[in-house]
């Protein structure tokens, strides 16, 4: 019931048939309540569509709204004879109950701005997978830096509320007439978090990806085979662990989280003779990246990411 914004990544069924289940599901969580802004969803071209669809022929009745933005993808994200072209969405004024904006690649960022506020940046980029697929970061705003009480000090300033104005942003002025402006007694501003999730994919489409993906604090990435399946993972449009690493290194993100195994892999827990040790996924990406510890993706799974100080 808390959930506020939903991404999709891709159209293909096992990412998607399950929003109008869990939209239903949320409804059930939920008391009408007038005020509370829609549940937003993220998703590409065709992704409102089938939403409304679903919910109308199953005669579905939500206790809250929720609005659907669309990505439109480039052709260049999927092989030339997968690509569908649903342009024809974008004029369709039918489905009044869910309206949002249409995402256009932005030329010069060559990305999808999704969400701003005063303390997150959202955006999208674009994956090569059988079908158009996109990646989001998620990125933090820098904090602003400590007040340097020796600076404030050496000007004169007692402690107070000029302390609390400067910390705000506001020049001050004294009452010998000394301005003062927060750059002068603010410490370097602290970076925000950043953590990067790559839908399916063998890789990426245009620049943009390892610029927004650069010093990530968790990259989540795909390996749906091992480094020997190499060839067939990309025929369908996924990853290896080499694959993954590398882009890892190249980003030179801190930390890899690898998920979307095949079901050949099990763990351990759950291998039977003969089965593959979903291990095997680890070591192969541990190697590319020197021994930095690689993480297996579990359902349910937790990762804290502490504040930088």
């Amino acid at each position: 019931g808390r959930i506020t914004k939903i991404f999709i990544t891709h159209l293909h069924g096992d990412h998607f048939f399950g929003l109008p289940g869990l939209l239903c599901t949320i409804s059930l969580q939920s008391s009408p309540d007038l005020n509370k802004p829609p549940v937003e969803i993220y998703g590409p071209l065709g992704l409102r569509d089938f939403i409304c669809r679903s919910l109308e022929l199953s005669h579905s009745q939500l206790l809250f709204s929720y609005t659907v933005h669309e990505l439109v993808p480039t052709r260049d994200q999927c092989p030339t004879e997968e690509f569908k072209d649903f342009s024809y969405l974008e004029r369709d004024v039918t489905l009044q109950g869910a309206q949002g904006r249409i995402l256009h690649l932005d030329p010069v960022e060559n990305s999808y701005l999704l969400v701003e506020d005063e303390q997150l940046v959202l955006k999208a980029f674009r994956l090569f997978h059988r079908i158009p697929s996109f990646g989001f970061v998620v990125e933090e705003k820098p904090r602003t830096g400590k007040l340097s009480v020796q600076k404030l000090k050496d000007l004169g300033v007692q402690p107070g509320p000029l302390y609390g104005r400067l910390k705000s942003g506001i020049t001050v002025v004294l009452e010998n007439g000394v301005t003062i402006s927060p750059s002068d007694v603010l410490e370097d501003a602290i970076p925000g978090r950043k953590i990067c999730i790559l839908g399916d994919c063998s890789g990426v489409v245009g620049e943009a990806a390892v610029k927004l993906c650069c010093e990530a604090d968790v990259l989540v990435h795909e390996a749906t085979l091992d480094d020997t399946q190499e060839e067939k993972a990309k025929e369908h449009g996924h990853s290896t662990p080499k694959m993954a690493s590398d882009f890892a290194k190249l980003c030179k993100v801190k930390k890899l989280v690898l998920t979307h195994f095949s079901q050949r892999y099990k763990p351990a827990a759950e291998r039977d003779e003969g089965d593959t040790d979903v291990t095997k996924l680890k070591r192969q990406a541990e190697l590319v990246l020197d021994g930095q510890e690689v993480i297996l993706a579990e359902d349910f799974m937790t990762i804290e990411i502490p504040m930088k100080k």
